[in-house]
C-alpha cells in the first residue's frame, strides 16, 4: 500500500489523526467511554459529554463508581464513529486527570453548558478530564 503524501500512517495502516484533528473528532459525538481502575482492575463506563476547550466533561450521580474513580486519577477517554457499510470511522482517545467539580464559580459555568445526562438518575456532580495526551487513529 502506498502512503499519501502528507498523511502519517501507523503500523497497521490507519491514518494517525493531529491532535487538533483528534479534538474536533471528539466535538462531533455525544457518547464515549471513560476507562478507569476499580478495586485494582480495569473499568469502563459509557457516558454522554461535551468538550470544554480541550477537557472532556459529563455527568455522574455523587458517590457513583465515577466520581470515586475522578478523584485526582489518571483515565483515559475513548470515542469513536464507524461506518459499517462504507467501512470508514475514526477512533479518538484522551488521556489525563480526572478531577470532580466542586468550585463554585466553575460548578455554574459548567452547569450552563447543553449537558444532559441521558441515563436515569440524579447526574449532579459534573467530572472533568484535562486530555494531557491525546491520540487518534482514522479508517478509510
Amino acid at each position: 500500500m502506498r502512503k499519501p503524501v502528507g498523511m502519517n500512517l501507523d503500523m497497521a495502516g490507519l491514518q494517525e489523526l493531529s491532535r487538533a484533528e483528534c479534538l474536533s473528532l471528539l466535538s462531533t459525538t455525544p457518547i464515549g467511554r471513560v476507562v478507569f481502575t476499580e478495586r485494582a482492575l480495569p473499568a469502563v463506563q459509557v457516558v454522554n459529554y461535551m468538550l470544554d476547550g480541550e477537557d472532556v466533561v459529563f455527568r455522574t450521580t455523587m458517590g457513583s463508581r465515577l466520581s470515586k474513580a475522578a478523584r485526582g486519577s489518571i483515565v483515559a477517554f475513548e470515542a469513536d464513529h464507524f461506518d459499517p457499510v462504507t467501512r470508514r470511522g475514526w477512533s479518538v482517545t484522551a488521556v489525563g486527570p480526572a478531577h470532580l467539580v466542586e468550585e463554585p464559580g466553575e460548578v455554574l459555568r459548567l452547569a450552563r453548558l447543553p449537558l444532559v445526562p441521558w441515563g436515569p438518575g440524579h447526574h449532579d456532580q459534573l467530572v472533568s478530564i484535562r486530555a494531557e495526551l491525546v491520540t487518534g487513529r482514522r479508517l478509510s
